[in-house]
């Protein structure tokens, strides 16, 4: 049987392209702290080879499979490749900025991931912008359409399933766990 935290491919879809919206909002705070990669800033290879592991790159394939364009399958496969990047800058703002990214990456595995893409957006977005990361989950929250909102209700309650991203993990403690219960709380109250 599927975790309830993977949902359908309709919902993932829906949920990736939320996902990818929010780390996409703080995606400039790793840009400006990650290696040089050749890229200018419309994200496009100059030299004409591609840069997959990058969390742009991440974002573009996420915004795909949201699309229809990639299949499941293949955002399965390369999931991990957007969350390395991160690993390789020492900025909070940045690797947080990086890890909203890899979220994002993961929704086509497990619905779930938008939360944590959402969850780490927040955490850059105050790291990186003086403290604006109730800013960033007020935007999350009055971007969702009721698509989403439909779907994130779907979920299982942070800490009440342990078989994916809500169980008992990284994302169900601190600060990261603070804003996917506000999150959480929001669509609940929501008609």
């Amino acid at each position: 049987m599927a975790s309830p935290q993977t949902l359908d491919l309709t919902d993932r879809r829906v949920l990736a392209a939320w996902a990818a919206d929010c780390a996409e909002r703080v995606l400039p705070l790793f840009e400006r702290h990650a290696p040089e990669d050749g890229r200018p800033r419309d994200g496009r290879p100059r030299d004409g080879r591609p840069r997959d592991g990058r969390p742009r790159d991440g974002i573009v394939r996420t915004r795909a499979f949201a699309r229809g364009e990639i299949d499941a399958a293949e955002m399965i496969r390369r999931r991990f490749e957007t969350g390395r990047a991160a690993s390789a800058v020492r900025d909070p703002a940045a690797r947080a900025a990086g890890f909203a990214a890899g979220q994002a990456s993961g929704v086509a595995h497990m619905g779930a991931h938008a939360l944590g893409a959402a969850a780490y957006a927040v955490r850059a977005a105050g790291l990186g912008y003086s403290g604006s990361g109730a800013d960033e989950l007020r935007w999350q929250i009055g971007s969702m359409s009721a698509e989403v909102g439909r779907a994130l209700r779907r979920l299982p309650l942070l800490g009440t399933d342990s078989s994916g991203p809500l169980g008992s993990g990284l994302l169900a403690s601190g600060g990261l766990a603070v804003t996917i219960r506000a999150l959480q709380a929001s669509v609940v109250a929501a008609p």
